[in-house]
């Protein structure tokens, strides 16, 4: 075969000599190649392109074209070779998967998906899509996860499960977030939107039509098994899960309660939304800014339709009725409005209260089922509540003269419950003596005796004074320990046998006068 330089060198010796020998003979080929070259240039045809042979699979390509469109395009070369050999084909298996893969490149070329840049609107369109989230206790929570197309502004919210009033609550959150509700929400077809289909029309849900009846919004789905359709809320949700959910990629640790997983939430919408969007080059922060107006104003009452029963909570005890069942609510919620719902059945339905604070609808308790006369009470929604058990009194003092008893210290308090305990008389009248003695002898003197008499059942007259008087005649005592010993020792052996020592002059003389 020719190379380029050589062929341009035959053409230029027939240019010369316009003979086929002679520029033969110049370039030291055959007339016929100088021929060839002569007659591929005459037809405009690429220089040295090779001489098409023809292949052993030429015959079988009708099949072969048949077999990639029945097969949409994913018949293996494999399976192919094997019909082919029982149509009498003779080639290799390496011809084969060579035919088969430039007749799938054609057919994928004809059939690929040609996707056009979506140009929107300020305020037109809102995606929103779930992801699975972190576990809790044992269940898995929800990313629910929404991206307002034209500024690129994200919202992540967690939430236990994916029921239409949970996902009505977090875009009515998410419509306050973004400071108002834009014209067109889309979706996939869940149960909570779309009930079904009918000729490839579906079918609303009621809830979600009275919902969007309510935000003045027109909630539509994409077309089924074609997340293309919405695939920016689709990124969104893989960047949220990649951030929010413990992976090995992100060494994120695992999440002790659901209020983490919120605050985990909350700091990635902030930071997604105030760094410069790759796409746009501008934060989608600033940008929400400039669409905000173009949103219509949401409804200052949220649409508690789908949230349940209306219970109101009492003003001294955060507990509500519903089904005959009590449950507990977070206290700050008394003299609240709530909204009661049951959801799921058997041994893991659940009882969900949901409360329309400023920012939206938010779900505040969930119980397991209560059965009558059993409340279900969860303990966090009692803060500072002491528990009380029978038989331990407090002691407060009603009268002037129980204050000053009592202002002794805690030994009067202690010597209060005990002797009341066990019956004793006069106690008013020994009281008093008390708090004369704590004048007398000292408060944190008397404050011990009381002490004392409280844990050994002194109660009687006097007895406050004996206890006193015997802490003040108290002997030193000496106690062992590691650096002294109790033994006597033998130091006053050594006058033992000596003879007695003379008494002094002095000595003699004072003892006579």
């Amino acid at each position: 075969m020719k190379s380029d330089g050589e062929i341009m060198e035959i053409l230029a010796a027939y240019d010369l000599t316009r003979s086929l020998r002679a520029a033969a003979e110049l370039t030291g080929c055959s007339h016929h190649t100088v021929a060839r070259h002569v007659a591929a240039r005459d037809a405009g045809q690429p220089i040295a392109e090779p001489v098409y042979r023809g292949r052993v699979t030429d015959a079988f390509l009708p099949k072969i074209e048949e077999w990639i469109e029945a097969s949409k395009g994913k018949i293996r070369a494999d399976k192919a070779h094997e019909k082919l050999l029982a149509l009498g084909y003779e080639g290799s298996e390496r011809s084969t998967r060579r035919a088969v893969a430039q007749i799938r490149a054609a057919w994928r070329l004809g059939h690929v998906r040609v996707h056009r840049p979506w140009i929107t609107e300020p305020g037109m369109w809102l995606q929103y899509d779930f992801g699975d989230g972190p576990v809790i206790e044992g269940k898995k929570t929800v990313l629910f996860v929404a991206w307002l197309a034209w500024s690129r502004f994200r919202i992540v919210i967690a939430l236990r499960d994916r029921t239409a009033p949970s996902v009505f609550a977090a875009l009515d959150r998410s419509f306050r977030v973004i400071g108002g509700a834009p014209t067109y929400v889309l979706t996939d077809n869940e149960k909570t939107v779309t009930v079904s289909h009918l000729a490839g029309v579906p079918v609303r849900n009621q809830q979600t039509v009275d919902f969007a009846r309510h935000y003045a919004v027109t909630v539509l789905t994409c077309q089924p098994a074609d997340p293309a359709s919405k695939g920016g809320v689709e990124s969104s949700v893989k960047l949220a899960k990649a951030d929010i959910v413990p992976k090995d990629t992100n060494l994120r640790a695992e999440y002790a309660s659901f209020a983490e997983i919120e605050a985990a939430c909350q700091a990635f919408t902030d930071e997604v939304n105030n760094r410069e969007h790759r796409t746009t080059r501008r934060k989608p922060a600033t940008m929400l800014a400039e669409e905000a107006p173009r949103l219509h104003r949401v409804p200052e009452t949220a649409h508690t339709v789908a949230f349940g029963l209306s219970r109101s909570v009492p003003e001294n005890t955060p507990m509500v009725t519903f089904e005959n069942g009590q449950y507990s609510v977070p206290a700050h919620l008394l003299g609240a409005r709530v909204f009661v719902r049951a959801h799921g059945a058997g041994a893991d339905e659940q009882v969900i209260i949901v409360h329309h604070a400023s920012g939206g609808p938010v779900e505040v308790a969930r119980h397991r089922r209560a059965r009558p006369g059993i409340p279900a009470i969860n303990d966090a929604h009692f803060p500072g509540h002491r528990p009380r058990v029978p038989g331990e009194y407090t002691a407060k003092a009603r009268t002037a003269a129980e204050a000053e008893f009592l202002s002794i210290g805690d030994g009067a308090r202690a010597w209060l419950l005990e002797a009341a305990a066990a019956g004793t008389a006069r106690m008013n009248m020994k009281m008093a003596e008390a708090v004369a003695l704590a004048k007398i002898a000292g408060q944190p003197e008397v404050d011990q005796a009381l002490g004392t008499a409280a844990i050994h059942g002194r109660f009687a007259n006097n007895d406050l004074a004996s206890i006193l008087n015997a802490a003040g005649t108290r002997i030193i005592t000496h106690a062992a320990g590691e650096t002294r010993s109790l033994t006597q020792g033998t130091a006053g052996w050594a006058a033992i046998g000596r003879p007695p020592v003379p008494a002094r002059a002095d000595d003699e003389l004072e003892e006579s006068a």
